[in-house]
């Protein structure tokens, strides 16, 4: 649902208070604080577990699930349970606390996209994870605790109820027309180009029509990719150009707003019992694509018993203030 009267980006201005300048686990430094790294980027080959890297993932201290142990599912009555078992790490993405992934380097955040692939890669190889869940909060209002720039990853035993619903959407799309759902909104905004944001021939940006929250952005490949894992490192570095971009629009227009960014890909495509066909038309019907909100609303009653969201600004407004958003020049 959107409103007559659209709110405009000063409207969603938020006051905001200095980084913390206490002790940061992910500082150069500090690695002796964390758990030993899984994965680095060391331009310099520095030793393991010491400063010099640029980029270094480390599992969760108090992971959301355990990486030891048996799934065990079973039934209990008309409900299914079964352990939590899983895999939690950070991806610290710079050393620097103080600069966001929106004032780092295409460079940079090419390294971070390839510290998400080596990960999802890794991780898919464990059959008892059926998704990798990749995603990152920044700023207080989208809980994110350390205000040092990092994203999480989150390796769970099913396919979480959100995924399942695309998926089965994109699947019962490409049944009815053999095309895939996501390249056909990719040609619908195109052609009509009023919530696009940016589209640089690789990657289209844009405010998806009926929006759930203000400033809702959405950013896919033009060709049809069903894995992010499987992208290249120069369309990693492109995705990198684009992602940056985004970034800074959203901070040049709402003054550095909290967001949540949360990358949506194919899941690992594990043999299923007695299901030797599941997954076979899933590199066909599914599009990855990166889901990026900004937190300038909450939900309340209405939103969480009715499912609808109210929107306070039309994505076509969104859509044209971000693309004369003027990048060199950014007020926080």
């Amino acid at each position: 649902m959107s409103l007559g009267q659209g709110r405009r980006p000063q409207d969603f201005w938020q006051q905001h208070d200095p980084l913390s300048k206490g002790f940061c686990p992910f500082c150069p430094g500090n690695e002796s604080k964390t758990p030993l790294e899984i994965y680095t980027h060391r331009p310099g080959g520095s030793a393991p577990n010491q400063p010099g890297w640029q980029v270094r993932v480390i599992p969760n201290k108090i992971p959301a699930l355990g990486i030891e142990g048996e799934l065990d599912a079973r039934a209990e009555g008309l409900y299914d349970r079964m352990n939590g078992i899983g895999a939690h790490e950070l991806i610290i993405e710079t050393p620097e606390h103080e600069t966001p992934m929106a004032d780092l380097s295409v460079d940079q955040i090419t390294e971070v996209l390839k510290a998400y692939r080596t990960r999802m890669l890794d991780l898919r190889n464990d059959s008892r994870f059926s998704y990798i869940f990749i995603f990152k909060n920044c700023g207080i209002g989208a809980a994110a605790n350390i205000p040092h720039s990092h994203s999480q990853l989150i390796a769970v035993p099913l396919i979480p109820p959100l995924i399942a619903t695309e998926l089965d959407c994109c699947r019962e799309h490409f049944q009815r027309k053999e095309r895939c759902l996501v390249c056909d909104l990719i040609r619908q905004e195109r052609a009509g180009k009023e919530r696009v944001v940016s589209d640089d021939g690789s990657f289209l940006v844009y405010a998806p029509y009926a929006s759930r929250f203000p400033f809702e952005l959405m950013i896919t490949p033009l060709e049809h990719h069903h894995d992010f894992a499987a992208q290249t490192d120069k369309q990693l570095q492109l995705l990198a150009g684009t992602l940056r971009a985004s970034l800074q629009r959203l901070r040049s227009v709402l003054r550095d707003p909290p967001y949540s960014l949360i990358l949506h890909s194919a899941p690992p495509m594990h043999s299923r019992w007695g299901r030797p066909d599941y997954w076979a038309m899933l590199p066909l019907n599914y599009h990855w694509h990166i889901e990026l909100a900004p937190k300038l609303t909450r939900m309340a009653g209405f939103e969480w018993g009715s499912g609808f969201h109210i929107n306070p600004t039309a994505p076509e407004e969104v859509a044209d203030f971000l693309r004369h958003a003027d990048l060199n020049k950014i007020t926080l």
